[in-house]
């Protein structure tokens, strides 16, 4: 099969590689799409994250759709044929954390397209059966894949408790943002507002249903949320966004910038807000799937930009040269989309 390789900063290759064997609880899944995410750019960029590098060749992406072509031996709950969302971390499933069901901070995670795990930009992939989750044929082979940042978004609003009513402040309009903002209003929000520097984000965004407005316009603003979910990653941007939060309200960090962040302590303590991170999604597909067949939640219309497998590179790097992009989409059955 061809993979797309890392093989040091900003230095792809496509390769052949032996299309890969199940194990006996294992799909072989033919990939019809991945997304891009802000992380492959930045393994791209500098070869690591924080504490995560790359140090040998790696297959990068992580938000892949595709169909079961195989199984492994005691594999039986996906027949050849089945479309499916995968998703991208199997945790170990026996230490402290995945018995109390936060399997997401399994400290012994295997990740797509994390140092050392391949990824995805790939023709295929095996995946444990009960990772590999089945879609209707409603749901396009995009927006299989885009069920992975929508997990996040899910997972922000679980953890901010986004109900009916809430009042919701989203800091980046950005891909992730831009789902935060569907999940919210299918929470039941009553109101969100949704800042960026990026204006024809911010048109997506009220396309979405929210109010869009300037990053720079925020603070002269008059909206006061109960929750923030903070998806830039930007200092400035989220000490601003929670200098907005009302009293008793709440903070979700999803956003990924640097190691520290000065925060407004003052207003955090005077106005008792509760302030978390998230680190990725537990249990969040079977709802990520339900909203976007629903078509509560449109995944399609955040996808900008398709490359073939061979153009892995220029999808990684499109953001940088065009501010209309969204989402890139690889396509690794097809050598140039």
């Amino acid at each position: 099969m061809k993979v797309s390789v890392l093989n040091g900063v900003r230095d792809v290759t496509l390769e052949r590689r032996p299309v890969p064997v199940p194990g006996p609880r294992e799909v072989l899944v033919k990939v019809a799409a991945v997304g891009t995410c802000g992380s492959d750019v930045h393994y791209y960029e500098h070869g690591r994250i924080g504490d995560h590098v790359v140090r040998a060749p790696l297959v990068l992406g992580h938000e892949p759709g595709g169909v079961v072509v195989a199984a492994g031996a005691r594999a039986t709950r996906h027949e050849v044929g089945t479309r499916v969302a995968l998703e991208p971390g199997v945790p170990c499933s026996a230490c402290a954390q995945c018995k109390a069901g936060r399997y997401n901070l399994c400290p012994d995670m295997r990740f797509f397209g994390t140092p050392p795990f391949d990824g995805a930009f790939c023709e295929y992939v095996v995946l444990r059966e009960d990772f590999a989750h089945p879609i209707p044929d409603r749901l396009s082979d995009e927006a299989a894949g885009l069920l992975e940042p929508l997990s996040v978004g899910v997972w922000a609003s679980r953890k901010a408790r986004v109900g009916p009513g809430s009042r919701v402040l989203i800091t980046g309009a950005g891909p992730i943002g831009l789902v935060a903002t569907q999940a919210a209003r299918a929470f039941g929000a009553a109101e969100i507002v949704v800042t960026d520097v990026n204006r024809k984000r911010l048109h997506v965004a009220e396309e979405l249903g929210a109010h869009g407005i300037h990053a720079d316009d925020l603070a002269d603003s008059d909206f006061e949320p109960d929750v923030l979910l903070e998806c830039s990653g930007n200092g400035r941007a989220t000490a601003q966004g929670i200098r907005k939060v009302g009293r008793a309200g709440r903070v979700v960090l999803v956003g990924m910038g640097g190691d520290e962040l000065a925060l407004p302590l003052s207003h955090l303590q005077n106005f008792e807000l509760e302030l978390t991170g998230t680190f990725r999604y537990a249990n969040t597909w079977p709802t990520a799937i339900s909203l976007a067949t629903s078509g509560e939640i449109d995944l399609d219309r955040l996808v900008t930009h398709r490359f073939g497998l061979d153009d892995v590179e220029q999808a990684l790097t499109i953001g940088a040269r065009d501010d209309s992009v969204i989402k890139a989409v690889v396509l690794p059955q097809v050598a140039h989309a």
